[in-house]
């Protein structure tokens, strides 16, 4: 049975600095529900690095499926959070 599980201020900025970092954009740039592909020209394979590093920062396992959610960072955040729940 899976917990819940709440990204905290600090896990949170971590992810945005892996995401900013990633698509070279500056952190101020990026909103909560900013889209990585219509406001900051990520690509895909912007997309699986991301997935990438966020697996080995967090230890845990994203299915490549989940991509379709990972278009902002909210996102990312709520796969990362139900990721560390498993």
């Amino acid at each position: 049975m899976s917990s819940t599980v709440t990204i905290g201020t600090d896990q949170r900025a971590q992810i945005k600095e892996i995401v900013c970092d990633i698509l070279e954009i500056e952190a101020a740039d990026v909103t909560d529900t900013s889209l990585f592909k219509e406001n900051h020209g990520a690509d895909s394979l912007g997309a699986i690095e991301i997935l990438s590093s966020l697996e080995r920062t967090f230890d845990i396992e994203i299915d490549q499926a989940e991509l379709t959610r990972m278009v902002n960072l909210d996102g990312v955040v709520a796969v990362v959070e139900e990721g560390l729940a498993k």
